[in-house]
């Protein structure tokens, strides 16, 4: 479960410390069950980002009550935040794969963290770098693939674990519209074998063809009935 309550987020312009801090987010509340599917949406700039951050603890509010999977956020010691974030798959908007891994040894990498097998690691990483097409690729680095290329090594990575929860920031923004269709496909199954699932977006197509409850976000406030 996700569970937000009253939720403020503050950024202090670094650039100029004297000023008063910058309320990102304003008393946001909203609960996803475990297994949900929600959409995130709202113009450039209207917090998607920054919520999405608190999800996967990259943030701390300035107050409010944050619970993921069952676990008070505030309440739990670094070395438990860790062990969290393993639960918890994140496609980032600039992807963050280590540029000095291979494709397959990015995806691999939450698995060898939780110390799985390489046999299972095998398995699970060639059949995930084949459904997102990239199967011929498995040696190649980062630098050498495409933007979208890149994108679905992040999304391969995200979900080869199984995570309990899996957040994504505009997964499909550089990816035709097919592409977009088949990551899609994996996604929403896996949301069906249980990952509570939490995508920002602005592509109301997409929205449109997958519906699902949405929670939607203007100048950093939740929107009423979103």
């Amino acid at each position: 479960m996700v569970r937000f309550e009253d939720v403020w987020l503050r950024y202090q312009n670094a650039a100029r410390p004297g000023e008063p801090a910058l309320d990102v987010l304003r008393g946001v509340s909203f609960e996803i069950p475990d297994g949900g599917f929600r959409w995130l949406t709202g113009p450039s700039g209207a917090g998607k980002s920054s919520l999405l951050k608190l999800i996967y603890l990259a943030e701390h509010p300035a107050k409010g009550l944050i619970e993921i999977l069952g676990t008070k956020a505030a309440k739990i010691s670094r070395r438990e935040s860790a062990l969290l974030r393993r639960r918890i798959g994140v496609v980032y908007q600039d992807f963050r794969l280590l540029p000095q891994l291979s494709a397959y040894d990015n995806v691999a990498l939450p698995m060898r963290l939780a110390h799985r097998s390489e046999t299972q690691i095998h398995a699970d990483v060639t059949e995930i770098l084949r459904w997102v097409g990239l199967e011929q690729k498995l040696l190649v680095r980062p630098d050498e693939l495409s933007g979208g290329e890149q994108q679905r090594i992040a999304i391969a990575r995200a979900v080869v674990a199984r995570p309990k929860l899996f957040v994504a920031d505009e997964p499909t923004g550089n990816l035709d519209d097919d592409q977009a269709h088949r990551l899609m496909l994996l996604i929403t199954a896996l949301n069906r074998l249980g990952t509570t699932v939490v995508v920002a977006t602005h592509n109301m197509a997409l929205v449109e063809r997958y519906p699902a409850p949405r929670l939607r976000i203007e100048a950093g406030r939740l929107l009423p009935n979103a």
